[in-house]
């Protein structure tokens, strides 16, 4: 995992991500990764069934030229 938190309290899932963080480029070099999971995580803590989560949080890569949308 990169820059994900995930805590479990009782019946509920808190998954906190920093948005100021940069964790670089894709594979395919279109978007920047601010956090991920990379893959599918099993969470600890959620019973006999577990809760399973596969997170990516990203920005699109802005091409040269393109105009900021506002």
């Amino acid at each position: 995992m990169k820059n994900v938190n995930v805590t479990v309290d009782g019946d509920t899932l808190t998954i906190t991500v920093d948005l100021t963080q940069d964790q670089g480029l894709s594979s395919s070099g279109k978007t920047n990764i601010v956090a991920t999971t990379s893959g599918n995580m099993t969470v600890d803590g959620t019973g006999d069934n577990p809760v399973v989560i596969g997170l990516n949080v990203y920005r699109r890569v802005q091409k040269k030229g393109a105009m900021a949308h506002e």
